[in-house]
């Protein structure tokens, strides 16, 4: 009997705890990036104008959005802290109500009895797992273990470096100038990116590689579709 295939957990090792932020970073670079290329190749801009303002959103945005992730999961791990110390201050002063809810969880869950009294008893004896059972069952918390800084590092990180894709064929021929038709290209390196990271976002997701692939692809298409008409608008506007 051939062996069921599982998504693999651990591979990854360390790295893969921050797949997940390094994925929705790159996909958010790519296409925030590839949209202000499409844009200013829709407005006829001059190469050089396009690429600085590439760059500039490029930093820019990926900054931000570190910061942002960065300050988000700092804020549900101080959201946590201050929960956990509530539960901590109840469990020593108000002892006999908290365990009647510990009592009242696992009575919803099915246990009556003496079996029930054992288990209230078994978690009322730890007030580490007290807390952490009324963390978790009564407040519906878990502990973020991954590091608020090391969120927002892989944010910026794959932002900046999958976002730089839709600026590479660009930087390129302003520098080393070839007879070639850059957006064309652009497009292509950056779908080959789209691809990359919705193969990946199947694997953080365990999903559908097809489908996370297609979403990913159509997401990209879609804002550079939308940027280059909202360009090609404008720029005949101010003509």
């Amino acid at each position: 009997m051939e062996e069921k295939q599982h998504l693999p957990n651990t591979n990854f090792g360390k790295l893969q705890e921050y797949l997940r932020e390094f994925v929705y970073g790159g996909i958010d670079g790519a296409v925030t990036t590839f949209a202000v290329v499409a844009g200013g190749y829709g407005a006829n801009l001059d190469p050089g104008i396009l690429i600085i303002l590439g760059f500039a959103n490029l930093l820019a945005d990926g900054f931000s959005m570190s910061v942002g992730a960065y300050l988000s999961a700092k804020s549900e791990r101080d959201n946590f802290d201050k929960h956990e110390k509530i539960e901590y201050w109840e469990i020593e002063n108000l002892p006999e109500i908290e365990r009647e809810e510990v009592a009242e969880i696992y009575r919803e869950k099915g246990f009556k009895g003496e079996l029930l009294d054992k288990i209230v008893d078994h978690i009322c004896a730890d007030k580490d797992l007290w807390v952490a059972e009324m963390m978790k069952d009564e407040l519906g918390m878990m502990k973020e273990t991954k590091s608020p800084f090391k969120i927002g590092l892989a944010t910026l990180i794959s932002f900046i470096l999958v976002g730089f894709i839709p600026l590479m064929v660009y930087l390129w021929n302003f520098f080393f100038p070839m007879e070639i038709n850059t957006f064309f290209w652009t497009s292509v390196l950056t779908g080959l990116a789209f691809l990359i990271v919705g193969w990946l976002k199947g694997i953080v997701n365990q999903t559908s590689t097809l489908r996370s692939i297609l979403e990913t692809v159509a997401l990209g298409l879609l804002a550079a579709v939308v940027a280059y008409y909202v360009g090609d608008v404008l720029e005949s506007f101010f003509k």
